[in-house]
């Protein structure tokens, strides 16, 4: 995303912010005026966590006429308003078409001919979103390059499930790194599903980093060009250092994060991995190898693996291997890294207190 760019968020009104009434479709007095259960509270955590510009988007079908007259609508309307903005919500645009659907004209939804503010601009329409109950606002969405949000009973069934939407389409980062050792592409998801699609060049390598995602339910995209005809050294490294820089970026303020987060066992090993995301780097490494080798990846870089990763991340890492198969120990090593990173990213959307009695971390 363009960091001068201006996002947005075009919020339909009537069966999105407000209940449709279902005879007459016309909030027409304060008698109809009923806010969609759990709206306030979404719109409180969305203004206040999130750069967005609020930008509201209505069709009022025959506003002004004797069927729908203005000194009914506007009573209603503002009252509306006043009542967002006694909860902090207040819009940067209203845009209100006053045309017939029948009419079908380009300045009603999803036409964009009132929005060309936002089609010339310097706003970041890729990343911009429309919120609303019906495929004329999904259309918009598409004609104005930007994303949908679909209240309905199969995709957004209400506000607090769009607010975590959201809140966690934050939690992401794409670290590059380039050196004269090591070209690194990273693209990570704390909040995804496990995707993964990884390639170090390292088999095992690419293995274990797999792990990572998969039992994390992070989704990770890892694109790494190494000088691996002098050896492995630098391409495991500098993957750790670009991946803990992923982590550390998509953990943004950490607030309303669990922290802390395990011990696995794998057949004849037990794997413990603790970490905090406190921002301290350390490491503390019990797990000895008899073999020079796991696949294509030598065992002494484990360690440095995970001192990389730790000083990148700014996490705190205890852990601890026991075992007689190599393969299983190191394995296990991966997967509990994976949960604990699974318990200490979990964040509540509704408490974003900082887990530290610092106030910072």
């Amino acid at each position: 995303m363009a960091q001068d760019k201006q996002r947005v968020l075009f919020i339909d009104r009537d069966g999105t912010l407000i209940v449709e009434p279902p005879v007459d479709y016309q909030v027409d007095s304060l008698e109809k005026l009923e806010f969609l259960p759990g709206v306030m509270r979404a719109m409180h955590l969305i203004t206040t966590r999130l750069n967005y510009k609020l930008v509201m988007v209505t069709n009022q079908d025959g506003l002004g006429t004797d069927s729908f007259p203005e000194d009914t609508f506007w009573p209603v309307h503002n009252k509306m308003l006043k009542a967002l903005e006694n909860e902090g919500i207040v819009f940067d645009d209203i845009i209100i078409d006053r045309t017939f659907e029948h009419e079908n004209k380009p300045t009603r939804k999803p036409g964009t001919a009132l929005l060309t503010e936002y089609l010339t601009g310097n706003y970041d329409l890729e990343n911009s979103w429309v919120i609303g109950d019906r495929q004329s606002d999904m259309k918009l969405a598409e004609n104005l390059g930007c994303k949908g949000i679909f209240i309905n009973e199969c995709a957004f069934k209400s506000w607090g499930e769009i607010a975590k939407f959201l809140l966690d389409n934050e939690r992401k980062a794409h670290v590059t790194r380039n050196t004269s050792e090591t070209q690194i592409d990273i693209e990570l998801s704390l909040d995804g599903t496990g995707q993964c699609n990884i390639s170090t060049g390292l088999g095992f390598f690419d293995h274990m980093l797999e792990q990572i995602g998969r039992h994390s339910g992070m989704d990770l995209k890892i694109e790494v060009n190494g000088d691996l005809h002098v050896d492995e050294h630098h391409t495991i490294e500098d993957t750790a250092i670009a991946l803990g820089d992923a982590l550390r970026i998509a953990l943004g303020d950490k607030r309303g994060i669990e922290r802390y987060g395990f011990t696995l066992p794998m057949d004849d090993c037990l794997c413990t991995v603790a970490l905090d995301f406190g921002g301290r780097p350390w490491l503390v490494w019990e797990a000895d190898f008899k073999r020079e080798k796991i696949g294509e990846m030598p065992t002494e870089m484990f360690l440095h693996f995970f001192k990389s990763l730790s000083d990148s991340a700014r996490m705190n890492l205890f852990i601890r291997a026991e075992g007689t198969n190599e393969h299983h120990k190191i394995e296990g090593i991966f997967k509990a890294l994976a949960r604990a990173i699974k318990m200490a990213i979990n964040r509540d959307i509704n408490n974003f207190s900082l887990p530290s009695t610092k106030g910072t971390l």
